[in-house]
C-alpha cells in the first residue's frame, strides 16, 4: 500500500468541509418566528375561552328568560283592573309578583263579578278606604281603633299613598279591599299589598271626602259598581 506524503495529507486537510456554522441573525430570526407562533396560539386559545364563557352566560340567561316567560300562570294574569265606582273609574296595576294567593283570588274574585255593587265600608280621611267583607277584626280593627282614639296618623314616607291590599286575616273567609289614602307605617305588616291606583287618584280623594259618621261609615251609600281585568292601562 502506498503511503500518502505529508504534503498530500496537507492538501486533503485543507479540501475537507468544515462543519456549517450557523449566523446569529438566523438564530434571532428563527426565535423571533417561535414566539410569535406560541403568541398567536395563546390569543387564539384565549379569544376562543371568552367566547365560550361569554356563550354559556348568554346561553343561561336567556334559559331564565325563557323559563320565566314561559310560565303561562303568570304570563296569563291580567296586569291591570279597573274599578267603576259612583265617583268614577279608578285604575290598578296588578303586581304579578305580589302574594299569589292574593293576586289569584282577587282575580278570580273580579271574574266572579265578586264585587259588583259592594259598598265601601268605612272611609277614613288621610288613611284608608275598606271595602269588600268585613268582619271588625284584625288590621281594620287595629287602624280604626288607632285613628279613633288618637283622631291622626302618624305618617311615614316608607310606603306611598294610593296602594292596594287586602287584609292579613286567616280568619276572615271573604275578601277585604283596601286602597291607602296616605303613606301607612309598617304597611307589609298589615296588608297583603297586590296593586297600586295608576289613573284616578282624584276619584280615590272624592271618596275620601265624603261624610262619615263616628265609625267612619259614610252617611251616604258609595261603592263599587264593577271591577273589569285588563291586559293594557
Amino acid at each position: 500500500m502506498a503511503r500518502i506524503k505529508p504534503k498530500q495529507l496537507l492538501i486533503q486537510s485543507k479540501t475537507k468541509k468544515g462543519p456549517t456554522r450557523i449566523s446569529y441573525s438566523t438564530i434571532i430570526t428563527w426565535n423571533l418566528i417561535v414566539v410569535l407562533v406560541v403568541l398567536s396560539l395563546y390569543a387564539t386559545y384565549r379569544h376562543w375561552h371568552y367566547r365560550s364563557a361569554q356563550d354559556i352566560e348568554r346561553d343561561l340567561l336567556h334559559a331564565e328568560h325563557v323559563e320565566r316567560s314561559e310560565d303561562p300562570k303568570t304570563s296569563s294574569r291580567p296586569s291591570y283592573a279597573v274599578m267603576n265606582t259612583a265617583k268614577g273609574p279608578i285604575t290598578i296595576e296588578i303586581y304579578k309578583d305580589a302574594s299569589a294567593d292574593a293576586v289569584d283570588r282577587f282575580i278570580n274574585l273580579c271574574k266572579s263579578n265578586y264585587f259588583k255593587g259592594m259598598p265601601f265600608r268605612h272611609v277614613i280621611k288621610n288613611f284608608v278606604i275598606q271595602g269588600g267583607d268585613f268582619n271588625f277584626d284584625g288590621a281594620a280593627q287595629e287602624w280604626i281603633l288607632k285613628a279613633k282614639a288618637s283622631g291622626k296618623n302618624d305618617l311615614s314616607p316608607k310606603h306611598e299613598a294610593f296602594m292596594i291590599g287586602t287584609a292579613k286575616n286567616p280568619n276572615n273567609k271573604g275578601f277585604d279591599l283596601f286602597i291607602t289614602t296616605a303613606p301607612i307605617p309598617d304597611l307589609n305588616d298589615k296588608l297583603v299589598v297586590f296593586g297600586r291606583v295608576i289613573k284616578g287618584e282624584d276619584i280615590v280623594q272624592e271618596i275620601e271626602e265624603v261624610d262619615t259618621d263616628e265609625h267612619y261609615e259614610p252617611k251616604t251609600p258609595i261603592g263599587i259598581l264593577n271591577i273589569m281585568l285588563k291586559q293594557e292601562p
